[in-house]
């Protein structure tokens, strides 16, 4: 998985472009080498915004894409939310795909075919 991490506002550092990796990386194990996590890190500048530190992922795979915005007072404690609500997502997303019995019912009995009473 390619993880792309890029600032607004904000000039990504090595120790951050580090922590967003050691954060993602689980996630990394659970998808083929073609998805894309693209990381945005920001900073608000309105001074009435109290978590102005934003984190925001958009992870693309075959076929789903996640997204997930996390705020906090500190840049570190907002990638680990975003870790926490994608890792959410993921779970969701290979909970639902999982093969094998569906839980929602059971199947239907079929109908007993009509017997002809034919006398002889």
């Amino acid at each position: 998985m390619q993880i792309d991490v890029h600032g607004r506002n904000l000039d990504v550092t090595p120790p951050l472009r580090e922590y967003v990796n050691k954060r993602l990386h689980r996630l990394e194990r659970l998808f083929t080498r073609d998805c894309t996590c693209d990381v945005e890190l920001a900073v608000e500048r309105n001074p009435r915004i109290a978590e102005a530190q934003v984190a925001e992922a958009t992870l693309v795979t075959r076929g789903q894409t996640l997204r997930a915005r996390h705020a906090a007072v500190d840049m570190y404690a907002a990638i680990d939310g975003l870790a926490d609500r994608l890792r959410r997502q993921v779970a969701d997303l290979l909970e639902r795909s999982a093969p094998g019995r569906p839980h929602h019912g059971f199947e239907k009995p079929a109908a007993p075919e009509p017997v002809d009473d034919v006398a002889v």
